[in-house]
């Protein structure tokens, strides 16, 4: 039975308390949030903490799930593997890329598993699309975005979130990782753009941006997302991967807001073209947010159990953090940014 602690209750960590809640093979022994109250009637039960660190000391996890804002993502991490538990954390892993580098370096030293909450990793669909679109070889060219129209309580959180991170490095860090998944090629240069849509964010933050990422092996990206209540119900779905010998593409998305969860991730049906013919995958039955959280719990679980060596996994986290950094950092300088030094 593994003991499990769990940071956060929020849009992420209420599916991911849930999924331990039902797992029998795992035992909350703390929850932490801000209020120290749990208002889910499956939880009440289990014991509420304000502080992290309290919560850690006082129950001695073996793994702390952590789905706090992105700003003390590093801080948990660390401190939870130092008391001697493995950590599932939320993406992005950190909001900078030393403080990436510092989780996965004391993961590797502390022999703790460190596993990133990559959620389209365990998506059959998403699964799917990687392995057709491999198959055709690149060089590749990607298409994609993820943009949110969100109003009322969406915007608030959206609102709170940019406070530490913006759209492009938030949600971007999961479609980077496809990319990176799918080339296997080193990133060399990043180009950023963005623009602050609304006064009620802070000046130096925007809502919306786009990014273009070059790859050693010549694939090319762009990733565009964009948050608030001014974004378009039209322009929200992009998922595109085009080659030398075809394309692959979702065309099954629906309009991308913050409180459909399951839409960021539903696929429906892929269509795969070749000069001498397309294909249309239908993918029916797709799992759901809550069933994904599932997923990611059961993989935690087993490479804990197995001893998996998770380098990979990590260096994937940091490398794709790393791109959609230097993007945000190209859009604050109005410069691109080489990749060719931060990502070896």
């Amino acid at each position: 039975m593994t003991r499990v602690l769990i940071a956060g209750l929020g849009n992420m960590g209420l599916p991911h308390a849930l999924a331990h809640h039902l797992n029998p093979d795992a035992e909350i022994v703390a929850l932490v949030n801000r209020s120290g109250t749990v208002s889910h009637p499956d939880l009440h039960d289990y014991p509420a903490f304000t502080d992290f660190h309290q919560a850690l000391a006082e129950t001695s996890p073996d793994l702390a799930v952590i789905a706090t804002y992105s700003d003390s993502h590093a801080e948990y991490a660390c401190a939870a593997m130092e008391a001697g538990a493995h950590v599932f954390v939320e993406k992005p892993l950190a909001t900078n890329v030393a403080d990436a580098q510092r989780v996965a370096e004391t993961a590797a030293r502390l022999s703790r598993k460190l596993v990133v909450g990559y959620i389209l990793r365990h998506h059959p669909s998403w699964q799917k699309l990687i392995a057709e679109a491999c198959s055709l070889g690149g060089p590749y060219v990607f298409r994609m975005n993820l943009n949110q129209q969100s109003r009322g309580a969406e915007w608030e959180t959206h609102k709170a979130l940019m406070q530490t991170t913006s759209p492009i490095v938030d949600c971007g860090v999961h479609y980077v990782d496809v990319m990176c998944q799918i080339t296997d090629a080193a990133p060399v240069k990043v180009h950023g753009m963005g623009l602050r849509l609304s006064d009620e964010i802070a000046e130096d933050m925007y809502n919306y941006g786009q990014f273009q990422v070059v790859f050693a092996d010549g694939s090319a990206g762009w990733y565009e997302a964009g948050w608030g209540p001014m974004m378009s119900e039209t322009a929200h779905f992009v998922k595109d991967i085009i080659t030398p010998n075809g394309s692959v593409s979702i065309t099954g998305g629906s309009r991308e807001t913050s409180s459909d969860v399951d839409s960021h991730t539903r696929v429906g049906s892929i269509l795969v073209h070749r000069p001498e013919g397309g294909q249309l995958i239908d993918m029916p039955d797709e799992p759901g947010h809550q069933q994904l959280c599932d997923a990611e719990l059961a993989f935690m679980l087993r490479v804990i159990a197995k001893d998996t060596d998770l380098s990979r996994h990590m260096s994937g986290a940091v490398q794709s953090l790393t791109i959609c950094l230097a993007a945000d950092q190209s859009i604050r300088t109005g410069q691109p940014v080489s990749l060719e030094e931060a990502c070896q």
